[in-house]
């Protein structure tokens, strides 16, 4: 495992004057060395919506700045960000500055391009500098996710490379398919540090994914402390799978996640899993069970066998005590009530339970989301429910789903045999399940979010989420490898145009991709669908 590349600094000082040429730094190579070496504008990962190249090339150097306009915050904040990427392996003073110029990589935030939305951005590059122009910080975050591609991968690594560092010459203009592009963390089922999720969030960020999905309970595991139930977090979050140490969050470190996933302009997306995948709250509280008896902890990896007691008022103060402690922490709009595999919760009682747990997140301002199971009861107006069934799933359920589409409720899919990230990649893969079968790379990326699931309106799709569940993991490095290469491909899936989705052009572009991932120290599975270079 190569050595990991430092988390940058968005916040980082900024360094607002710098002599020319104080690096010592060799002469910009000649232009046509340039144009050689320059990565192709439309190489990078999610492929960009328009790309127009031609021109020269621009070669960043030691007398390179950032400059940023004076009166916009955002902008030093991302400029600071990306000086604090490029410094270490350029060995460049990169100061970032509010002085304009024509040269270098100017950020430019307040475009009036409305087609760019709140997400997109212009990317122009030639002679003289790299441009990023967006109408919304997100954008400008984005168009430097872009700029980091176009990059040699050396300029990811943690210590100085020799270049040269020249980014090809064109425009690049770009804005989102979907709004929602995200990627689910189970922390129940093993928990996972707040500097592991960090280390994700950053991995996230380089392929445009736009929302953290936090799976914070579940039978094995609570990891949100909850102020009028202690007992859920001291007592319910002690142990995990295999009956390790477990561990939870407290409001802190939830608000470091939050602050930390914002200024990578990510949207926290906490679920609660209700009413079943709840024996670790039912091991904390008696009073949760019908029977008044709680059940010993659970290290096991079964489903379904557990449910809060539908009928019992305190049932609904606890919901509601959770739900207000998490909604007032919660800056995002959508708290996740799960409500999937609950087998041993009548379907009456279910419907019920949905029911008023739903109108209680509306109570505190947030929109309601739901694996697809929330569908066969009712969802409120404005739900979201989350698709995760397979091919073969039968046409009843997924004629379900698309009638409740069809009736108004959204849809983010994340179909297990296509984009669950704990399935085994084949047979020889030494983590993972298989339970929805094996999910190659190329099976990952090839299927169209918006003619998936037949009969659901194109526009009720919201986007997709790639689901990692920890059954088998612990580790940044295990879920590095379960996620890497195939979380690419679901960004590019939510985030370009159908028109460009093509395996065999894909899997080019994705094996460019694999000098990045290691110098970032990425350890992503080396699938032989994919033409990797020698590293």
């Amino acid at each position: 495992m190569s050595q990991r590349r430092r988390i940058p600094r968005l916040f980082a000082p900024l360094l607002l004057v710098a002599a020319a040429g104080a690096t010592g730094v060799a002469a910009v190579p000649a232009a046509a060395e340039q144009a050689v070496r320059a990565r192709p504008l439309g190489q990078v990962i999610p492929a960009p919506a328009s790309v127009s190249e031609g021109g020269p090339s621009y070669a960043l150097t030691g007398r390179t700045r950032i400059r940023v306009d004076e009166d916009s915050r955002e902008a030093r904040r991302i400029g600071a960000y990306l000086a604090d990427i490029l410094r270490p392996s350029t060995g460049f003073e990169l100061p970032v500055t509010a002085r304009d110029a024509k040269d270098g990589i100017r950020l430019r935030l307040g475009s009036g391009d409305t087609s760019l939305g709140d997400e997109g951005y212009r990317l122009e590059s030639g002679r003289h500098g790299v441009t990023i122009t967006a109408r919304k910080a997100a954008g400008l975050f984005h168009g430097v996710q872009t700029l980091r591609q176009l990059l040699p991968a050396s300029v990811e690594k943690d210590t100085r490379q020799p270049g040269p560092w020249t980014v090809a010459g064109g425009t690049i203009e770009d804005a989102p398919r979907y709004g929602y592009r995200g990627a689910m963390l189970d922390v129940s089922r093993h928990f996972f540090s707040v500097d592991k999720v960090k280390t994700y969030i950053d991995q996230m960020a380089l392929y445009k994914v736009n929302k953290l999905h936090l799976h914070l309970s579940d039978d094995q595991g609570w990891r949100i402390a909850i102020d009028s139930w202690p007992r859920l977090t001291t007592y319910g979050g002690s142990t995990q799978v295999g009956g390790g140490p477990g561990g939870y969050y407290t409001k802190a470190d939830y608000r470091e996640i939050l602050r930390y996933a914002a200024s990578r302009h990510l949207e926290v997306v906490p679920e609660i899993d209700l009413p079943g995948h709840t024996n670790a709250a039912l091991a904390s509280y008696a009073e949760l069970n019908c029977d008044g008896v709680a059940p010993p902890l659970y290290t096991g990896t079964k489903v379904g066998f557990s449910s809060l007691c539908v009928p019992k008022d305190i049932t609904y103060e606890f919901v509601d005590d959770v739900v207000r402690e998490i909604a007032e922490m919660t800056p995002g709009k959508y708290i996740h009530l799960g409500g999937d595999e609950a087998h041993s919760t009548p379907h009456k009682d279910y419907v019920a339970f949905m029911d008023r747990a739903q109108a209680i997140v509306g109570e505190y301002g947030k929109t309601v989301m739901g694996w697809h199971q929330l569908t066969g009861g009712n969802p409120v107006e404005g739900a979201v429910a989350q698709y995760w069934g397979l091919d073969k799933t039968s046409a009843t359920e997924k004629a379900q789903v698309a009638d409740a589409a069809k009736n108004g409720t959204k849809l983010v899919l994340s179909p297990a045999d296509r984009a669950y990230l704990d399935m085994k990649y084949d047979k020889s893969t030494p983590l993972g399940l298989a339970w929805a079968g094996y999910v190659e790379v190329q099976r990952s990326y090839d299927w169209d979010p918006g003619t998936y699931l037949p009969g659901a309106p194109a526009e009720s799709v919201l986007g997709v989420e790639a689901p990692m569940w920890s059954e088998t993991v612990w580790t940044n490095d295990q879920v590095e490898y379960m996620a890497f290469p195939r979380l690419p491909g679901i960004a590019e899936l939510g985030w370009s145009p159908a028109a460009t989705h093509d395996w065999d052009t894909y899997k080019v572009r994705l094996a460019a991709q694999g000098p990045r991932m290691s110098a970032l120290g990425i350890d992503y599975y080396r699938s032989a669908q994919v033409p990797w270079p020698a590293e």
